[in-house]
């Protein structure tokens, strides 16, 4: 009788839990050329679930543009950790604690390098704090720079997706979701922001929190192993018990040059975007789409680039201000 009854709860656990579902999902991918919007590869891209630490590229990318915005040097401007970090579990690589100062740039590094959600959310709860106060509005400082990240979703044509948070943590009744294909975009438009490009792609960072007992050191180590490898980029990891493992990679070739039809030389760009979602062996699978990425590229340049129809055959990606 045991047996069979713990049988029936898996079952019944497994139709109600969101989390479980998502996490026995299939692998989505999805591979782009960057320059072009050429799409090359996708597997199940157009399928919503959580991507996890992923998200943290748009929390990245509104506290980048907030910055140039407004004229901010990241290097320069102390953020305070707000009380509501010790709500937030995952990795703290800075033994971040309530009312410790530290600069933005810094924030960002433990962010994106070492996935730490509680520099996520005091990134988020400082801007969005700035923002309400240039708006003249009160309300929670987080869920006013959670809505700037969804107001860029839709400016960076990610129709699929909505956050709920900086971090990307799953919370009940309150879990962010997205695909493959859009988080290319979002990969896309992060490492257009020169800032975002230069902080994921290091292997590892010396940042500095001031806390009660004064200035303290942490070396802030990239979670991402591919980085190192020739022509890697970055740019993010991402893992939870709803997503599995995530990976969105960025890598360069040296620009194609090409005599044109007038005799003059042209140059063009060449980059890959990679993200899968919910693969045990992420690294493996992102080494392996590039090459795959790589070849059919090549394939396509060598006939002319053909493209047949742009809204199944091109990610389309604006820039969004």
């Amino acid at each position: 009788m045991i047996r069979p009854l713990i049988v029936r709860l898996i079952a019944l656990l497994s139709a109600c839990s969101p989390l479980l579902l998502h996490a026995q999902g299939p692998e989505s991918a999805m591979v782009v050329e960057a320059y072009s919007g050429k799409i090359l590869l996708a597997t199940n891209a157009a399928v919503k679930r959580p991507v996890a630490s992923l998200t943290k590229l748009a929390t990245a990318i509104v506290a980048v543009d907030w910055a140039t915005a407004t004229e901010a040097d990241i290097s320069q401007l102390a953020i305070t950790a707000p009380q509501t970090i010790t709500l937030v579990g995952g990795p703290n690589p800075m033994n971040l604690q309530p009312g410790d100062t530290l600069t933005l740039r810094d924030a960002l590094y433990s962010a994106l390098l070492g996935s730490d959600n509680l520099a996520a959310l005091t990134i988020a709860d400082h801007v969005g704090r700035e923002i309400l106060a240039k708006r003249g509005k009160d309300g929670d400082p987080v869920a006013a720079f959670v809505g700037e990240m969804n107001k860029l979703t839709k400016l960076s044509g990610m129709t699929q997706t909505k956050f709920v948070n900086p971090h990307g943590l799953e919370r009940p009744r309150a879990q962010g979701s997205s695909t493959a294909a859009d988080m290319a975009r979002l990969a896309m438009v992060a490492m257009r922001r020169n800032a975002i490009n230069f902080i994921v792609r290091q292997k590892d960072r010396h940042i500095e929190v001031t806390g009660a007992s004064g200035k303290h050191g942490y070396l802030i180590r990239n979670t991402n192993e591919l980085i190192g490898e020739e022509g890697i980029l970055g740019i993010k990891t991402g893992t939870s018990a709803a997503a599995g493992p995530c990976l969105a990679t960025c890598m360069d070739r040296a620009p194609l040059i090409r005599t044109k039809a007038d005799g003059s030389k042209g140059a063009t760009p060449r980059r890959l975007i990679v993200i899968v979602l919910n693969s045990p062996d992420r690294f493996g699978r992102a080494r392996h789409l590039l090459q795959q990425g790589w070849t059919l590229y090549d394939a396509w340049l060598a006939a002319d680039a053909p493209v047949n129809d742009p809204r199944r055959e091109i990610l389309s990606v604006p820039t969004p201000n």
